[in-house]
């Protein structure tokens, strides 16, 4: 492709709209346009870079057995609604863009296919003899972000690669969920990019088990927590650990402490004095769940650690048969006109222990009667410990579990995993932390889907049985982002040869040179016919304007025609390191040749 030709236009300020290093770039260099909060048009160089990714990604999915299809992208509520996840994704997490058609039939746009491809699976698989089955897609997704940021990184429309696995029992799924791991870490590989596959929450997907895969990168949204010897690591959300040992308690008999102003652990901690590894605080949730009904949640957890709401929403989710819920549409702390809603007398909020009194919980429609109790397993061993009285101004110290509160039986980990931790596997490993931003999730889904929406088989006993289900997804357009997020300097992006837009771009410095121009067509269709992707820059520009352009847009190599032609020499620099040197002419396709052939496997 001859730049003067290409719908190629470059920007030398950074767009106001861009936020991170990639999202400017992108936009400078003429890869993307912005349509509307969220929405961008993929130019000319982009659709390129996309097409190779999606490339890379099919040739692994098909490695791997998977069949490619298309599923639509608009679809019915009622398919949703039997999932049960209507209302989550409308409301709870309010992601799905829903409309009504002419007939008031309630619709949304994809933002995932579990319900579309379990329902054409219903219709289609019967035997065990079909089995197993593995069906992916390349397609545009659609998710209704609260605050669209950062370009193709969370976007309201993206292209996405999703795949769906159907099994006869769970050691199948295991080893489908295994082969897709293998392809996404060679996907990643193969796009040139540096990476850490993670255990993960699985949110709203739902199933026994995920992995998240991480493209590594300072700029990534998401925290990952690892150990060195590579035996753990995990999204932050979904991250366990033991944290430091409790102090023994300086308390040891039972008393109530007037500690008036002192409603923050660490104003607590300086009143009494005390550690505090040797406090239990009380924190009050309030969960609505998906029948409109409210429950008040008091959580108990040692002072020194925080609340992780993604493992708490988890569990109110286990825990939501005591309402009849099915999911958390709503997880907030309770400001002051929420409690008036069912709270009977003002809370001594800062001086709450584990044993406040139901009686708080005035009797109202739509509330459950009583507080639900959590217990994070950093309290449950805590002996004489500091907590509460329940009353305004006041605590109480060398309390103990079963002897002067009651221990909640829901004991469980809700606390966030920190730098630092020891590893559950092995405590003499310390969590590290890098960032990361997500391109890949696997899921091991079960039969959440196939028995909500009837999908199943007949075993070779003649048993219906569920359809054992995974799903594996890649976000193609985010990944081609993370790419640029993970590899560029002051001068551009730099782009891994294997999902670079063009391999190489000859650059014309002066095309009223002759001699110039002629060397640069002669490369230029040479290289191409090499199967060498090529640009020939041959504006009218000034060659300090096509050099830094050509920085811009991060294509690997760049060869000059420039004044070395005299000695039948040309220019050829390398992108990713500067590295420049003058070779001859009939040099230039082997050594590019060379330089661009994948590395042989080990």
């Amino acid at each position: 492709m001859r730049l003067s030709q290409m719908l190629f236009v470059t920007l030398r300020e950074d767009p106001a709209e861009a936020e991170i290093p990639s999202h400017k770039l992108l936009l400078r260099a003429g890869y993307i346009r912005r349509v509307g909060s969220g929405i961008y048009a993929y130019l000319p160089l982009m659709w390129r870079v996309l097409q190779k990714v999606s490339q890379i990604v099919r040739e692994e999915m098909d490695a791997a057995g998977a069949q490619e299809c298309l599923l639509p992208q608009m679809q019915p509520a009622e398919l949703w609604q039997e999932s049960g996840r209507w209302d989550t994704y409308t409301q709870a997490e309010g992601i799905m863009f829903a409309l009504q058609d002419r007939q008031d039939r309630e619709l949304g746009l994809g933002p995932t296919h579990e319900e579309v491809i379990t329902a054409v699976a219903k219709d289609m698989i019967r035997s065990y003899r079909q089995l197993p089955l593995n069906l992916y897609q390349i397609q545009t997704k659609f998710r209704d972000e609260i605050r669209p940021r950062f370009g193709l990184m969370r976007g309201r429309e993206f292209i996405m690669k999703d795949a769906y696995s159907f099994s006869a029992d769970e050691a199948d799924l295991k080893i489908i969920y295994g082969k897709m791991h293998d392809a996404y870490c060679n996907i990643l590989q193969r796009c040139g990019l540096a990476y850490r596959a993670v255990d993960a929450d699985s949110g709203a997907i739902g199933g026994s088990g995920s992995q998240e895969f991480m493209v590594l990168a300072e700029a990534g949204e998401d925290q990952v927590l690892y150990t060195e010897d590579g035996h753990y690591a995990a999204n932050v959300e979904k991250a366990s650990s033991l944290p430091e040992e409790s102090q023994p308690s300086v308390f040891k008999t039972l008393e109530k402490r007037a500690t008036p102003g002192a409603d923050t652990i660490a104003k607590l901690c300086e009143h009494l004095p005390c550690s505090p590894t040797q406090v239990v605080k009380t924190v009050l949730y309030e969960a609505v769940y998906d029948n409109g009904t409210t429950v008040p949640v008091l959580i108990s957890i040692r002072g020194d650690q925080d609340i992780n709401e993604v493992k708490l929403q988890n569990e109110l989710v286990k825990l939501g048969t005591i309402v009849d819920g099915k999911t958390v549409v709503a997880l907030v702390v309770p400001d002051s006109h929420a409690q008036a809603k069912w709270a009977g007398q003002p809370l001594p909020l800062g001086y709450m222990a584990p044993d406040l009194a139901d009686d708080y919980i005035q009797k109202a429609k739509g509330v459950y009667g009583q507080f639900l109790r959590l217990v994070d397993q950093t309290a449950v061993e805590l002996k004489n410990f500091v907590t509460g009285a329940n009353e305004v101004g006041h605590h109480r110290v060398g309390v103990n579990w079963d002897i002067d509160i009651a221990q909640s039986k829901h004991i469980v980990d809700i606390r966030t995993a920190q730098v630092g931790d020891r590893a559950v596997h092995d405590p003499q490993q310390r969590l590290q932390t890098a960032r990361g931003i997500e391109i890949g999730h696997i899921f091991q889904l079960g039969t959440k889907y196939s028995q909500a929406l009837g999908a199943t088989y007949t075993n070779e006993a003649g048993k219906e049985q569920p359809l054992v289900m995974g799903c594996y997804g890649v976000g193609v357009s985010r990944l081609a982002q993370a790419a640029v997020e993970q590899s560029y300097d002051q001068n551009g992006m730099i782009w891994p040869a294997s999902i670079a837009p063009y391999q190489a771009i000859v650059i014309i410095p002066n095309v009223k040179d002759s001699t110039q121009v002629e060397a640069a067509e002669n490369l230029y269709h040479e290289l191409n016919k090499a199967g060498i992707e090529t640009l020939l820059d041959d504006r009218t520009e000034r060659a300090g304007v096509k050099f830094k352009d050509a920085d811009l847009i991060g294509i690997p190599y760049r060869v000059v025609t420039g004044r070395a032609l005299k000695d039948g020499k040309v220019e050829l620099v390398e992108r990713a390191t500067h590295e420049s040197q003058e070779i001859a002419l009939e040099a230039v396709l082997p050594i590019l040749k060379a330089q661009l052939s994948p590395p042989a496997s080990s």
